[in-house]
């Protein structure tokens, strides 16, 4: 029987926080990895949201869907931006 006079705690572990730049290196990597053309499973889940573009293969998936689709696109503009020296 539990004693229901004292109080429980339970903590819970905030996630690491992983960077857009990250999120795509690590979706890059496993899906040049397992042979798909990373450039365009990418632009399938962006153009359409579906998450089956992406594989799960080392939780690449898990980790592409807690970024935002309009982030992924910032940060793609944003790095091609700077490589071609516009900005």
């Amino acid at each position: 029987m539990q004693d229901l006079g004292n109080t429980q705690f339970f903590k819970v572990e905030a996630e690491k926080e992983i960077s857009v730049k990250n999120v795509l290196k690590a979706a890059f990597d496993s899906m040049t990895e397992k042979g798909y053309n990373p450039v365009n499973q990418i632009v399938g889940y962006i153009m359409s949201g579906d998450p089956t573009y992406i594989t799960s293969y080392k939780g690449a998936r898990n980790v592409m869907m807690k970024v935002e689709r309009d982030e992924l696109v910032e940060e793609l503009l944003k790095e091609y931006i700077v490589n071609n020296n516009w900005g």
